[in-house]
């Protein structure tokens, strides 16, 4: 069964990744993306299960790969550049349309796992940095700030572990997050004119940084010592709304 499960991640990405790559009229940079980030998807999740002590997907993590490989097909796609901006909406949409769904599938079938938020945590951040990179040659490279905040609050979790403690449930925080997906969305399909994408996103990013502040100052309020984030964060897969910037929201 382990040996099947881990066939599949390796063979199924393969022709949707390839998609990419053909839509992004097979440039060589798309190429590369798409194998660079096929062999990482396999790796990074096996050694994931390994790390977390399973030997296969659960339901729910099966539909954060089916979002991960449609995130990196999009990746393909920004890579290759010039290419109709139709099929990157479509990829995006589907993948957005699909969060959330893994979360409900996990707690209904009693499979909410550590790995399965952290899994579907790194999908969502890398599709909003994706996104990010397309918007910003037409904004600028402040709109970066929006896909490297959650990487930045990340890098800060090192020296600092009591950022990592998990957070209250808190639906601004949710709204916040699925605002920045949407608004990132509507910019990348240049649906709006320049003045408007430019506002929307700025205010996204606001939202964010407000979001990340709040967050940050609650947590340093409560400080957890490490031994004792592990227990919460565990205690903390059984809650409806789910984690925070420093889990899986």
């Amino acid at each position: 069964m382990i040996k099947q499960d881990l066939l599949l991640r390796a063979v199924v990405p393969a022709p949707v990744l390839a998609a990419g790559v053909f839509a992004g009229g097979f440039s060589p940079l798309a190429w590369a993306t798409g194998v660079v980030y096929g062999l990482a998807l396999v790796l990074l999740t096996e050694w994931g299960l390994r790390r977390s002590g399973r030997g296969a997907f659960g339901p729910a993590d099966w539909i954060t790969f089916a979002r991960a490989v449609l995130v990196g097909c999009a990746a393909a796609l920004v890579a290759a550049g010039g290419f109709s901006l139709g099929w990157l909406v479509a990829l995006v949409g589907v993948a957005l349309l699909l969060d959330g769904l893994d979360g409900q599938v996990a707690r209904r079938t009693g499979t909410a796992s550590e790995f399965g938020a952290r899994f579907d945590m790194e999908v969502d951040a890398f599709l909003i940095l994706l996104l990010c990179i397309q918007v910003s040659h037409a904004l600028g490279l402040w709109v970066l700030a929006i896909g490297l905040m959650r990487y930045a609050f990340v890098a800060a979790s090192w020296p600092m572990p009591w950022l990592t403690a998990p957070l209250y449930p808190s639906m601004a925080r949710k709204t916040v997050a699925a605002v920045q997906g949407v608004v990132l969305v509507v910019a990348v399909s240049d649906l709006l004119p320049f003045a408007l994408a430019f506002a929307a996103v700025a205010l996204a990013l606001a939202s964010l940084v407000w979001s990340f502040g709040r967050d940050v100052a609650w947590l340093a309020r409560h400080r957890v010592a490490p031994a004792r984030i592990i227990t919460l964060t565990r205690a903390s897969l059984r809650r409806p709304l789910g984690y925070g910037h420093n889990q899986a929201a």
